[in-house]
């Protein structure tokens, strides 16, 4: 009895974060109810309240999740990287992370809503660094497969975000520039070359 009401709490919680994704997309997250949501997903506001106490920590647990879906798609592209062909490889790390216009404008919204929430914004702060704590060791990895070492991983990590999301509104802005999409590759490249040096051999 207790597995199927695990399994049936797991898949109700499933529905309210994929009915969120579409709601926060339409509504914008700062018109977004929990009424929306509930009608969306075909529940009621306590099968909602029985799950989370509120947006926030509804949109949190949707970041969660496609943070960890992508952390997978990245460290999948990178695993056989080909040590004579690195570019190769940022374009297989650039493709397990598509700039998606719906939840771009989603995370926008949140982060503006957030930066005036001193807690939420603490809480934003957190998973922000948890994200990158999690994703460079597959990009240190992926280097020292390339023969070469990081010099400073905190920089990197900050680097590859700033790369990530400017060059994010750079492509939806321009979404039929293929040139806005090669320079974000350059980018990238430019980023992990020079934040990381030729391995010694010793």
């Amino acid at each position: 009895m207790a597995a199927t009401v695990t399994k049936r709490r797991a898949r109700t919680r499933q529905r309210l974060l994929d009915a969120a994704l579409h709601v926060f997309a339409e509504e914008g997250f700062g018109r977004s109810t929990v009424e929306q949501v509930c009608d969306r997903a075909g529940f009621t506001r306590g099968a909602f309240y029985s799950n989370f106490s509120s947006l926030d920590e509804l949109f949190l647990a949707l970041w969660e999740e496609r943070s960890a879906r992508m952390l997978d798609d990245v460290r999948d592209a990178l695993a056989g990287i080909d040590p004579d062909d690195p570019e190769a490889a940022v374009r297989a790390a650039i493709d397990a992370t598509p700039v998606d216009d719906a939840w771009y404008r989603i995370t926008a919204e949140f982060t503006a809503h957030a930066l005036r929430t001193p807690g939420l914004r603490r809480v934003v702060a957190a998973r922000e660094e948890a994200i990158r704590d999690a994703i460079l060791p597959v990009f240190v990895t992926a280097l020292g497969r390339l023969g070469r070492q990081v010099t400073d991983e905190r920089a990197l990590g900050d680097a590859l975000v700033a790369v990530h999301d400017g060059t994010a509104v750079q492509v939806l802005l321009q979404p039929e520039d293929e040139g806005a999409r090669t320079r974000r590759q350059a980018l990238f490249m430019n980023v992990l070359s020079a934040y990381s040096t030729p391995r010694e051999i010793s």
